[in-house]
């Protein structure tokens, strides 16, 4: 299984001179846990994610290093301290070069890689251009599961796939963070919807493409106002089943 298989296409981004409050509440309202950054052009710059906002001085939590340790580090590790505590804006603090892959890297490649640079997101690149991005928490656990049910997907089942993103990408009502697997021409959406009419749609929407033979959702409502979710019926069962 490749990457852009089973990466989300509509990814969500800030450009550098984005300021650390917005780019902390698009994280919050839209349930991510990272952002890629990019120029006006499109071209990754890099990442900003939580932990850049762990060590903050609003929150009183910057690094309070001992006097002989900041001499044995010298001004320069201070200063980008000072700037990764107290800077107002995303490319003050993000991740610069951050890993990547391609949309050809095979699922064993792209877990790898996670796991030894010890990261939840990795942006699919198509030379310098962010295409996707392929996420830990919503995606690889999931595919975990199918791959060791089904074998892997046929150039049927990615044509059923594009033709469901394509269809349900361009409504209005499409699930954040649009997660779609198909296996054997079973179809597994994945995402975040803020209205449980945009459930119904996105089902009815793959359940219309030719080839399809069941829809599997995953989808998760969140109120966008107190933060409180709901997972989809389906995974509620297989919690309790559990």
């Amino acid at each position: 299984m490749r990457a852009h298989q089973i990466m989300t296409r509509r990814v969500l981004t800030v450009v550098g001179a984005t300021s650390i409050v917005q780019a902390a509440n698009i994280m919050l309202k839209n349930h991510v846990s990272g952002l890629p950054v990019v120029d006006h052009s499109g071209k990754l710059l890099g990442i900003v994610s939580q932990g850049d906002f762990i060590r903050r001085a609003e929150i009183g939590t910057q690094r309070k290093r001992a006097r002989w340790l900041k001499i044995l580090l010298g001004p320069g590790t201070v200063a980008s301290d000072f700037v990764h505590e107290r800077g107002r804006k995303v490319e003050e603090v993000m991740t610069l070069e951050p890993y990547t892959v391609t949309e050809e890297a095979t699922l064993e490649e792209v877990v790898q890689l996670m796991e030894q640079h010890n990261v939840k997101r990795l942006p699919v690149m198509r030379a310098d251009q962010l295409v996707g991005i392929v996420t830990r928490s919503n995606l690889l656990q999931l595919v975990a599961e199918l791959a060791r049910e089904v074998p892997d997907p046929t150039a049927d089942d990615d044509h059923i796939r594009n033709h469901i993103i394509a269809s349900i990408e361009k409504a209005d009502w499409g699930p954040l963070g649009l997660g779609v697997i198909v296996r054997n021409g079973h179809v597994h959406l994945s995402g975040i919807i803020t209205n449980e009419r945009f459930r119904e749609a996105a089902v009815v929407a793959a359940e219309n493409i030719s080839g399809v033979r069941k829809v599997h959702d995953h989808l998760c409502w969140v109120d966008p106002m107190s933060g409180v979710y709901l997972n989809s019926e389906e995974d509620e069962a297989l919690l309790r089943a559990n």
